[in-house]
């Protein structure tokens, strides 16, 4: 049997050496960021994704080894453990195989079979099932005992059949290649519940799909349209090959075929293993489709979260509405709050010219230069608006922002305690400036599932959807770094090896002792310990430290073979990627006393301290002027950004209201298997537009046609 580690070092395609290093790094508690960053020798440099997964995949085995070994002892509890079945279940290579192994052995509420053994009807069960030619009727009148409940041959046999049904309902082998065949044929029947009522389920109306062709959007829409009433969906199997599967194992290849124990096998899978296959099928697709979902949604969150920030600027914030009016912020290009204001651009021209002469004195007072609109109600007035108002601003531009989660932000205990004299709608324009500044910064204070990236997030399981987006969240903020003297508490939670007690710690010690100076500083915050400070020292950033290595990603455990590099190769820190490579990696390594990985890094480091490795991704659309719906025409070419990429395909920001959809299809001139192999959230992509419906307010377009 293959150890956990043999197991994980497989699949993943990686030394077990490697894996193995990892599991003793995780199991002495060190954080996923800290182990890809700062123990590349253990791992070979794994990134922190194929870390994840590892991790997710250790803690299934751990708890298949753990189910094995429940099932093996209550087994051994019955008596009925033996060396072959023991070695069946340590063979097991998924929860499934285990629990059908355990079937026959598990206790059971009481079924139709149960009641025939209560009868003493299992010897002849048996005695019919060996089909060695006798008469089950003949057979059968040696049963019939009154007192027992038996009183006529006939319902000595129902109950010998019935207890044949469930021998062969409990064979684990009987049950894999059933599994199996309905893996392969299965097909997943979909009608209405009622074909005269519209619904957005129209398409699954009537509907047939094999279950290894389902898409992942295909079972999770079909699963809601089940739940909202609108739905029948089930799954058959064409012909007759399941009940012929089971006969085939129960019959034995006599010159009699017992006609007896072919009606009990196919009476086991009509009544017993079809239906149970069938809703574990659906329970399979189902988790099949959540884990699809939630890899979807991490996969779009991460360059969400990585979309580079535009820093070093005022900013107002625009907050559209049209009863409670458009709420305005201005924040400097920190993000502290300079104004607020609110203004009724939509109510009429009059009230339109006087939001442009406050907004114009806003932007002339704080010399803004930016503003961010937030894209939803009233979205589309307030960026017009804006477009008249910068005409007599030429150095200022405008971005549409998604305002997802704002509201959810802006009503939190959070916000107000980070804006207390603010109400809720002015801490969302604020939410939104800062969101143009700095979105890292700012979407973490909110809840990932309200970010909006997914599809279906609400049908997940929640807890793993929480696990995997918070792992995003955390490798994002630790890849980036964090000041640890303007970071916010929910940033710096965020922080490997802190605690939202340790972070919010250190937001009172610099409160009452001034900034951070450096980052030995940070083992005096209370509760920080010395694991604490080992995870977290290297990811938090101390500008106004003397010591440069303080505003960097180098470890404080790695400063000595810093400043060794430094003196070996001069101090010109610009040129130190290229002259460590001139000099020798293994060379300088070897004297400098740390792995090649780390002295790379560190090099890499120094080379830009304070580095935020967003800048280097492109840069977002900043506007001038607005598109409208009724302006698009069917072949325009466009530059649009990737708002969301989903199974059937990619919706495109192209500077109007409405988001474009590039259907799969459209998204390259070759086959692609999900949208992601070619674009990611953020990406600035060029489109053709292929058609517009104003009337239902849809965009299609294309990125395979464009010009090249």
């Amino acid at each position: 049997m293959l150890s956990i580690a043999e197991i994980l070092s497989q699949e993943l395609g990686q030394k077990q050496e490697y894996v193995e290093n990892v599991i003793a790094l995780i199991d002495e508690g060190n954080s996923i960021p800290f182990i890809a960053r700062y123990r590349k020798e253990m791992h070979g440099a794994m990134d922190d994704t194929v870390l994840r997964n590892l991790q997710t995949r250790l803690e299934y085995l751990r708890n298949l080894q753990q189910r094995k070994d429940e099932v093996k002892k209550s087994i051994e509890n019955q008596g009925k453990l033996t060396q072959e079945l023991s070695d069946a279940i340590d063979n097991a290579a998924i929860l499934t195989e285990v629990e059908d192994l355990y079937r026959p052995y598990k206790q059971k509420r009481r079924t139709r079979g149960s009641v025939a053994r209560e009868k003493g009807l299992e010897p002849l069960a048996a005695v019919i099932f060996a089909q060695d030619g006798q008469d089950p009727a003949a057979l059968a009148e040696a049963f019939v005992d009154p007192e027992k409940g038996v009183n006529t041959v006939e319902e000595a046999l129902a109950g010998a059949s019935d207890i044949i049904a469930e021998d062969l309902s409990d064979d684990a082998a009987i049950r894999k290649n059933l599994r199996e065949l309905m893996n392969r044929r299965a097909v997943l029947v979909c009608k209405a519940e009622d074909p005269d009522t519209d619904s957005v389920y129209r398409l699954y109306y009537d509907f047939s799909q094999s279950i290894s062709r389902l898409m992942d959007h295909q079972i999770l829409a079909i699963n809601r349209g089940e739940k909202e009433g609108f739905l029948k969906p089930n799954v058959t199997l064409p012909g007759n090959e399941g009940a012929a599967l089971v006969c085939r194992a129960a019959l034995k290849p006599t010159a009699h075929i017992s006609a007896f124990v072919r009606a009990a096998a196919e009476d086991a899978y009509e009544r017993l293993i079809f239906p149970s296959l069938q809703r574990e099928i659906r329970s399979d697709l189902t988790d099949r489709a959540a884990q699809g979902a939630i890899r979807n949604f991490a996969l779009n969150l991460k360059p969400l979260l990585m979309q580079p920030p535009v820093k070093g600027f005022v900013t107002m914030g625009l907050d559209p509405g049209y009863r409670n009016g458009c709420k305005v912020a201005v924040v400097d290009p920190t993000g502290k709050v300079l104004d607020t204001a609110v203004v009724y651009p939509t109510f009429n021209e009059r009230k339109k010219q006087e939001a442009i002469t406050v907004l114009s004195a806003l932007m002339r007072k704080h010399k803004v230069v930016h503003i961010a609109i937030g894209n939803g109600t009233a979205s589309r007035e307030t960026e017009a608006m804006t477009v008249e108002m910068l005409q007599n601003f030429p150095n200022a531009s405008y971005m549409i922002v998604n305002e997802a989660g704002a509201s959810v932000y802006s009503a939190s205990p959070l916000a107000a305690e980070e804006f207390p004299d603010y109400d809720v709608n002015l801490r969302s324009a604020v939410s939104i400036a800062r969101r143009l500044q700095d979105p890292l910064a700012e979407l973490v204070k909110i809840d990932p599932k309200a970010i909006g990236v997914g599809q279906y997030q609400h049908d997940c399981p929640q807890k793993e959807l929480d696990a995997a987006l918070g792992g995003v969240v955390e490798d994002c903020v630790n890849a980036v770094g964090v000041d640890v003297n303007t970071a916010s508490r929910s940033l710096l939670e965020q922080v490997s090896g802190l605690t939202a007690a340790t972070a919010k710690n250190i937001v009172l010690y610099r409160e009452e002792n001034g900034p951070f100076t450096n980052r030995a500083q940070l083992k005096k915050v209370p509760k920080l310990g010395p694991k604490a400070f080992e995870q977290c020292a290297g990811f938090l950033r101390v500008p106004e430290s003397g010591e440069i290595l303080d505003n960097t990603g180098v470890h404080p455990e790695s400063y000595a073979a810093a400043k060794k590099l430094i003196g070996i190769l001069g101090a010109d820190l610009a040129r130190l990627p290229e002259k460590l490579e001139s000099y020798g990696v293994a060379k300088a390594a070897a004297e400098c006393g740390v792995g090649e990985h780390t002295l790379v890094d560190i090099a890499k480091e120094l080379s830009k301290p304070g580095r935020d490795p967003r800048d280097e991704l492109p840069q977002p659309i900043l506007r001038k002027d607005v598109l409208e719906l009724k302006d698009l025409k069917p072949g325009m070419e466009l530059t649009g950004t990737v708002r969301n990429v989903i199974d059937f395909g990619v919706f495109v920001d192209i500077g109007v209201h409405q988001d474009g959809l590039v259907h799969i299809s459209q998204v390259a001139n070759r086959r692609v298997n999900h949208p992601s192999e070619v674009v990611k959230v953020g990406d600035t992509v060029k489109v053709v537009v292929l058609d517009v419906d104003e009337k239902r307010q849809r965009i299609s377009l294309s990125m395979k046609q464009v010009k090249k």
